[in-house]
């Protein structure tokens, strides 16, 4: 493939917001250089293949990732921990304990039913699941065929983004995930994380007394 079209491939994966899919690529190409142009999803690989190494041989600190079934450029993991420093997005959309719970049981379980996920849980998750499906986390699959047909849930694409995962089988096995939690990086992540919730509960606690103190005035 040509080098023109491997810069028009980093270009177009560059000024995408979310993972861009190979079909996508190859439609941005044809539809500006015409139908004739021969590229499949094996050159985008390829291409990407090639870009990554070139960044790796100039030392950058970032490279392109296959998440959520399309490409994306993202830093390298050492850099991880700064640029979590400053990204808020994920805090926007931070997940309580308990949807988390909820998000892990349908992620490893699916298709799987609320009154399934409740017999897991062991307590109501309406609040949970509907929570989740706000978010673009879950989404309803269908109905089982069971008494009642009960709704099915599973991930979503939004998930696989969210996480950093190309397919749902990427998420990590329980053996996986007991190494990971006793992660010295991990146990200073989840440190800063708790942090921040006690300096946003602070802030909040002397919002609401302010606002006590404001209604006593009046």
């Amino acid at each position: 493939m040509d080098n023109i079209y491997k810069s028009i491939i980093e270009a177009l994966i560059f000024a995408s917001d979310d993972p861009i899919p190979a079909s996508e690529i190859i439609k941005a190409i044809k539809e500006i250089d015409g139908d004739e142009t021969q590229i499949t999803p094996s050159d985008i690989e390829r291409s990407t293949n090639e870009l990554n190494n070139k960044y790796n041989n100039e030392e950058s600190s970032f490279r392109i990732l296959q998440i959520a079934e399309g490409y994306v450029f993202g830093t390298k993991p050492e850099y991880a921990k700064y640029v979590g420093y400053l990204s808020t997005e994920k805090s926007k959309r931070r997940l309580s304990q308990a949807a988390l719970e909820t998000l892990a049981i349908i992620a490893y379980k699916q298709p799987i039913t609320k009154p399934e996920i409740e017999s897991i849980r062991g307590v109501n998750s309406d609040y949970m699941i509907n929570t989740l499906l706000e978010k673009s986390l879950v989404t309803i699959k269908g109905r089982a065929e069971t008494m009642g047909r009960p709704l099915i849930y599973g991930t979503t694409m939004e998930f696989l983004q969210y996480f950093g995962l190309n397919k749902i089988s990427d998420l990590p096995r329980p053996r996986e995930i007991e190494d990971i939690v006793k992660d010295a990086d991990f146990l200073e992540q989840k440190r800063k994380i708790m942090m921040n919730g006690i300096e946003e509960s602070l802030e909040q606690d002397i919002i609401n007394s302010d606002g006590e103190d404001d209604n006593t005035i009046e």
